[in-house]
């Protein structure tokens, strides 16, 4: 793989998971647009899960995903209030109408999940099929790798950058830190240069600021919906009761206005509350199918944005929409380091890989903003991912609820301390660095019981009892 933008790493997409549901949407949406293309004639499909995404299926919503894909709707633009109408026409139907084809398609019988078959490239594996008067025409096998990335079998994995000339090309972090103090440049400075031979400074600009725009309305909206989750679990909304509780004497009207009144007074308790509540809130918008981004996934979507909010409202600090662009520039850098020297992927390292991966993001990304030297950012990057190595996956019931939500206020406020740290530290001094960290991570990921890997067959989910859910 060559380079990979920030714009890899961040990503708008529709929960609760990224390789479990905004990936293989994006692996049905893909194969169809490429069948269709091939002018191969077909009536009827069927999808066979495999692995990880057949043991939690249900309750990462991917039967959906692959409907939604199928029916190629775009997870940045469809309007998500209409997904369920949209499962319940086809469900009742038994069709789906992509380009206007009539293609029969049985949600109850023509989605197979195979748990005990897992796939040689990735636990997340699946399979479509078309048929043409019950004879296959067309199968092809995807495999979703984590953060909404997926690959095709018998493709490499490819970006928009490869084979780009980049004026500051870094494999890994020793790579960046080397050139950032060469040309005395700032990481977000460097990442902007190279990300400026994709596309214009301006279209960069406005595509970060979209982002930010998505991370903000997923906090909003999930700072002020209150009832239970769907899927089985009966889990409460929390964010909601404590944003009233931390906001009750101030009024708004909009996300901007809120964002205002949450600057006001900066006591330590709340400060924790609210940056807590926050990364609740996202969680519980991507729990419920809402739109957020990959961060570097969706299980893990609202570390970056809390520790962000932390920057604006309580650094003390004036924050720029510049500002808010570099910090979004830095932790995507960081995040790719991860994605290519150890994985993403809850399924293939557990949530280390996910919540620890995120944490190291936005430390970086914190202490770049405050501050701090590209050394000390990385010195960040490195705390904040050391201290979540091991982490294991384990959702009960297959649900991106318990313990995802509460892990994301933990790797939000650990990001902090690590940025904190690591600006009052001398990274001279320290002992471990950030690639011992990624290749710890991967070594572990690699020798973890996969009961451990987002197969709810171990650790909590099976501690903690639960019927079945329907997503």
């Amino acid at each position: 793989m060559g380079y990979l933008s920030v714009f890899d790493m961040l990503k708008i997409g529709i929960g609760p998971s990224s390789s479990h549901t905004f990936g293989p949407w994006t692996a049905a949406r893909k194969w169809i647009h490429e069948l269709i293309f091939s002018g191969i004639p077909f009536n009827e499909i069927k999808v066979e899960l495999y692995g990880s995404l057949a043991l939690t299926g249900k309750g990462h919503c991917t039967d959906k995903a692959i409907l939604f894909g199928l029916m190629d709707l775009d997870p940045e633009e469809v309007d998500v209030d209409l997904l369920e109408a949209y499962f319940n026409n086809v469900r009742e139907h038994k069709m789906i109408f992509p380009d206007s084809l009539r293609i029969r398609f049985d949600l109850s019988s023509d989605i197979h999940f195979f748990k005990t078959t897992v796939l040689p490239f990735h636990s997340n594996g699946m399979k479509f099929n078309a048929f043409l008067n019950e004879a296959l025409v067309a199968e092809d096998i995807f495999y979703s790798i984590g953060g909404g990335f997926i690959v095709k079998e018998g493709e490499n994995e490819t970006t928009i950058a490869d084979n780009k000339e980049l004026p500051y090309p870094c494999l890994n972090p020793k790579d960046l830190l080397t050139s950032a103090l060469k040309h005395q440049m700032s990481i977000s400075d460097l990442v902007l240069e190279n990300e400026k031979m994709l596309r214009p400074e301006i279209e960069i600009k406005v595509k970060l600021m979209k982002l930010w725009k998505v991370m903000k309305e997923a906090a909003y909206v999930g700072c002020h919906q209150e009832g239970v989750l769907s899927g089985g679990l009966e889990v409460k909304r929390r964010a909601a009761a404590l944003n009233k509780q931390l906001l009750r004497v101030h009024e708004y009207s909009n996300a901007d206005e809120w964002i205002e009144a949450m600057k006001v007074g900066r006591d330590f308790k709340k400060v924790i509350t609210r940056i807590s509540c926050l990364a609740l809130a996202i969680n519980e918008v991507n729990a419920s199918m809402g739109r957020i981004v990959t961060a570097p996934t969706n299980g893990s979507a609202g570390v970056v944005p809390a520790v962000l909010f932390y920057y604006i409202c309580f650094s003390g600090q004036e924050v720029k929409n510049d500002d808010i662009c570099r910090f979004l520039l830095t932790a995507g850098e960081i995040g790719k380091y991860f994605k290519t020297g150890a994985t993403i992927s809850a399924a293939a390292g557990g949530c280390q890989a996910e919540i620890g991966v995120s944490s190291s993001m936005a430390a970086a990304a914190l202490t770049e903003r405050l501050g701090g030297s590209p050394a000390q950012v990385l010195m960040a990057a490195e705390i904040a991912a050391e201290h979540h190595l091991g982490l294991t996956c384990d959702p009960v019931g297959g649900l991106v609820q318990i313990p995802c939500i509460e892990r994301n206020s933990m790797g939000a406020i650990k990001a902090i301390t690590a940025s904190m740290m690591a600006l009052a530290g001398n990274p001279d001094h320290a002992k471990v660095s950030l690639e011992n960290v990624i290749s710890t991570m991967k070594q572990t990921a690699e020798n973890m019981n996969e009961k451990f890997k987002e197969t709810s067959l171990g650790g909590l989910a099976v501690n903690v009892s639960v019927n079945i859910p329907e997503c």
